[in-house]
């Protein structure tokens, strides 16, 4: 099979568990771009928290797509144009922000290039802001600061009460809101429909590429749509159990630059 594209997730996939991108991926992913590859970074991060990466593999210069908030919304790398965004209904916000606070637990959300909390030290907080190497701006009020369109709302703390806040939510927003967990910790709030797979099948219309040409490669239960979509469905070793149970392939783990070797095995078959 001859594939036109590839989408990565980010945390736990291309980049190592400090956040890095091995050299070894880079010059993959720069011998695939080289060969007409489509490289599609897919995250549930905020563009602003995908933007480095995209930078540091040059594709504003050489071509790319980010897609961002887990799907809300796809990004030209080379134009800057947004393609595609969606947004959580302004009449679940405050809803969101409450069952959060009730249960001890923070909403989150971002502002320009920050975490937007209602805590700077809560330990689940620092964590989204480590993946996205920013800064916290902590507000009395996340629901009263808020007056923009905001495309995910991501709800972080004790799984136990994650859960209790997801199950509150669904039963009075089922038909507007989809929710999912990224990690144990982070609870994803998005508008209903928003996935991997569905944003991916937009974006792979518009380059006139087949999803049984695309590969996509992931670690978390939000990358398993996407997983299952693509014509290679490609698991870290590092990915949850059910993650690889669904894969075509299980590649090394991302701190053995399992990137790399899919590149190498699926793309440039130089292994």
């Amino acid at each position: 099979m001859t594939y036109k594209a590839i989408a990565l997730d980010l945390d736990g996939t291309l980049t190592n568990d400090r956040k890095e991108i091995s050299n070894r991926n880079k010059e993959c992913l720069a011998q695939a771009m080289e060969q007409g590859i489509h490289v599609i970074l897919a995250s549930g991060r905020p563009v602003f928290g995908i933007e480095p990466v995209a930078k540091e593999l040059q594709l504003p210069a050489k071509g790319g797509y980010m897609l961002a908030y887990n799907g809300g919304a796809i990004i030209d790398c080379q134009t800057g144009e947004k393609l595609f965004a969606t947004y959580v209904p302004k009449e679940c916000q405050t809803a969101i922000c409450n069952e959060a606070a009730r249960h001890g637990v923070y909403a989150i959300t971002y502002y320009e290039n920050q975490i937007l909390a209602e805590s700077d030290t809560d330990e689940y907080v620092l964590k989204e802001a480590f993946c996205n190497a920013a800064q916290v701006k902590k507000v009395a009020s996340v629901d009263a600061f808020v007056d923009y369109p905001v495309e995910k709302f991501l709800v972080v703390g004790v799984h136990e009460q994650l859960v209790k806040v997801q199950e509150v939510l669904s039963a009075q927003f089922a038909d507007v809101l989809d929710f999912f967990f990224s990690q144990d910790y982070f609870l994803e709030v998005v508008p209903k429909g928003v996935a991997k797979d569905v944003a991916l099948e937009s974006l792979l219309t518009k380059l006139g590429v087949t999803k049984e040409e695309l590969i996509a490669c992931g670690d978390g239960m939000n990358d398993l749509p996407m997983i299952q979509y693509a014509g290679l469905g490609v698991a870290m070793e590092n990915a949850k159990e059910a993650v690889k149970e669904d894969a075509d392939y299980i590649a090394p783990s991302n701190e053995d630059d399992g990137v790399a070797h899919v590149i190498e095995k699926f793309i440039t078959k130089i292994v």
